[in-house]
C-alpha cells in the first residue's frame, strides 16, 4: 500500500476488503501529521529562523522518522488485521478445533493489538513536535501545526478505538496492559493536541 495512489487506497478503504481500515487510516493521519510538521520546518529556514535553527533541524530530522515509521504501521495493520481475519476463518467443528481456533485468534489479536500501540505512541510525539516547532516556525504556514495536530489527534483517537475493541480478546498479560497503558495515553495526546491547535488559532488572530 505504501506506493498506492491516494485513489486506490481510497478504493480499497471503501470495499468489502477487510484491509486497509480504520487501524491503517489512523497510521496513515500519523504519518500526514509528520509530513505537516516537516513542512513547516523546511519553510523555516534561513537567517530570520537563524536562533532556532538547531531546534528546527531536530524536530525536522525527527518528523521525517516518523514520517517512515507511521507508513510502516499502515503496511502492518492491514498484515495484522488479514491474520485476525484468517484466524477467525478457523473451523470449529470440534473441541479441539475450537481451541485451537481459539488460541490462533488470541495470538492474532495480541499482535494486531501492537498496532494502535505503536501509532498512539507516535501520534504522542508528532504532538509533541507541533508544540516545539509552533512558537519559532515560520508565521506564514503555522495554520500548518495546527493540521499536524489534528492529524495526530485523529490517530490516536482513532488507535484508542481499535485499542479497546481488541482490548477483551487479548489474553496475555504484556499486550494486555501494553494496550491499556495505551489507552490512558491516547487522552493526553488529543487533550495537548487540542492545545495546540486553540494556541496556533490566537496566534492567527493577534
Amino acid at each position: 500500500m505504501r506506493t498506492d495512489s491516494i485513489d486506490t487506497f481510497l478504493q480499497g478503504l471503501a470495499s468489502r476488503d477487510p484491509a486497509p481500515g480504520g487501524g491503517a487510516t489512523a497510521a496513515l493521519h500519523a504519518a500526514q501529521g509528520a509530513a505537516l510538521v516537516a513542512m513547516v520546518a523546511r519553510f523555516s529556514d534561513g537567517a530570520k529562523y537563524a536562533e532556532h535553527a538547531a531546534e528546527i533541524g531536530a524536530v525536522l530530522a525527527e518528523a521525517d522518522e516518523l514520517r517512515g515509521l507511521a507508513l510502516d504501521l499502515v503496511e502492518r495493520d492491514a498484515t495484522a488485521f488479514g491474520a485476525v481475519g484468517t484466524a477467525y476463518g478457523l473451523p470449529k467443528d470440534t473441541a479441539e478445533a475450537k481451541a485451537a481456533r481459539s488460541r490462533a485468534i488470541a495470538a492474532a489479536l495480541a499482535e494486531a493489538s501492537r498496532v494502535p500501540v505503536q501509532v498512539i505512541a507516535v501520534a504522542d510525539r508528532v504532538v509533541g513536535l507541533a508544540e516545539r516547532l509552533r512558537p519559532v516556525g515560520n508565521r506564514n504556514v503555522i495554520t500548518d501545526i495546527a493540521a499536524a495536530a489534528d492529524a495526530a489527534r485523529a490517530a490516536a483517537s482513532t488507535s484508542r478505538v481499535n485499542a479497546e475493541v481488541n482490548l477483551p480478546g487479548v489474553a496475555a498479560p504484556a499486550p494486555r496492559d501494553a494496550l491499556a497503558a495505551a489507552i490512558a495515553e491516547a487522552a493526553d495526546v488529543l487533550h495537548r493536541a487540542d492545545e495546540t491547535t486553540t494556541a496556533v488559532r490566537e496566534q492567527i488572530q493577534r
